[in-house]
């Protein structure tokens, strides 16, 4: 893919989101190949380089935005990765736990129980990491 400006400016906002070696980590384990690798192309260049970059709400909303959005809709994996992020952007393990208890009474708890069990996880994760 050609060196856009907004691939430059996805790669700076997904390492800041992610952290660069969880970056990194997932470009050597899931974008590994010529068809992935299209793939995550397009999702640094259009998401992350043009939508996450979008002013009007600030890095630390839009991971709350995404980690609701994942739990909807059952995306166990997308909500580890967002749950991450939104770590990394100051949000603490209470308040996600208990965004994620709010949408107990709107989406039930059947996906509220897999979304913690994947919070649980993401977040053991994220204090061995230190």
């Amino acid at each position: 893919m050609a060196d856009s400006e907004n691939y430059r400016k996805g790669s700076e906002i997904r390492a800041k989101l992610m952290g660069e070696k969880f970056a990194a980590e997932m470009n050597k384990s899931v974008y590994d190949d010529p068809m992935m690798q299209k793939f995550g192309d397009y999702a640094r260049e259009a998401v992350f380089g043009m939508l996450w970059s979008r002013p009007g709400l600030d890095l630390k909303t839009k991971t709350l935005i995404c980690v609701i959005s994942d739990t909807a809709q059952a995306r166990w994996p997308e909500l580890a990765i967002h749950l991450r992020m939104a770590r990394r952007q100051g949000w603490t393990e209470d308040e996600l736990s208990e965004a994620l208890m709010h949408l107990c009474g709107y989406i039930g708890l059947p996906s509220v129980r897999e979304a913690m069990l994947t919070a649980k996880e993401v977040f053991e994760e994220l204090r061995k990491e230190g």
